[in-house]
């Protein structure tokens, strides 16, 4: 082989090695961003948002937050826990007479509707259409009664972001995200579970 076969050689292998390398970088590269893409997708779909009640501090960022118009955050009543008061905290302002006026009211949209059962019990129930998640009503509830209120996210009116916002200004770490299988965490659930 001659001197000029020789170089001719070893342009062609490094040429040939460079387009094996750069072949082979892209090949890795799609086949890493499909993969990222496809978890992407499952993790969207197999996994929620959701608040945990028992770290939950009521600052109000739920219905600030969210990057719906009006937020998938909702109150939601443990009724096992609940005491049926006359004066729930979650319903009447602090120092209120004890009159359905809206004056009276706790809730800035009247989301709490409040029935009567017998003396001296009462039903409080959420209309969730109203409900913006301000957690007025939560707060009163921890403060002055048992925390049977307390804030969920709604799975059929989240988005399901990939980042939540309001879970990344969340003050208590109080929104993770869980598997779908996984139900909501309600705070009569772990009164029946310590017991069993």
């Amino acid at each position: 082989m001659d001197k000029k076969d020789k170089s001719r050689d070893k342009g062609y292998n490094r040429r040939d090695f460079i387009n094996n390398g750069v072949r082979l970088a892209l090949g890795v590269s799609v086949v890493g961003t499909a993969a990222f893409t496809l978890k992407r997708s499952a993790t969207g779909k197999d996994y929620v948002w959701q608040i945990d009640p028992l770290k939950c501090t009521q600052c109000g960022r739920c219905a600030t937050d969210c990057v719906r118009a009006e937020s998938a955050v909702k109150c939601v009543h443990a009724y096992d826990l609940c005491g049926y008061c006359d004066l729930c905290g979650g319903y009447f302002k602090p120092g209120a007479k004890l009159e359905t006026g809206a004056e009276n009211q706790l809730c800035p949209t009247a989301a709490i509707q409040r029935r009567f059962i017998e003396e001296p019990f009462f039903e409080y129930i959420i209309d969730e259409e109203l409900c913006i998640g301000c957690a007025k009503c939560v707060k009163g509830c921890a403060a002055f009664g048992n925390s049977s209120l307390h804030l969920q996210i709604r799975h059929d009116l989240c988005l399901n972001c990939n980042q939540c916002s309001i879970a990344s200004v969340c003050p208590s770490d109080a929104i993770s995200r869980v598997p779908v299988s996984d139900p909501y965490i309600i705070r009569g659930s772990f009164t029946s579970e310590e017991e069993g």
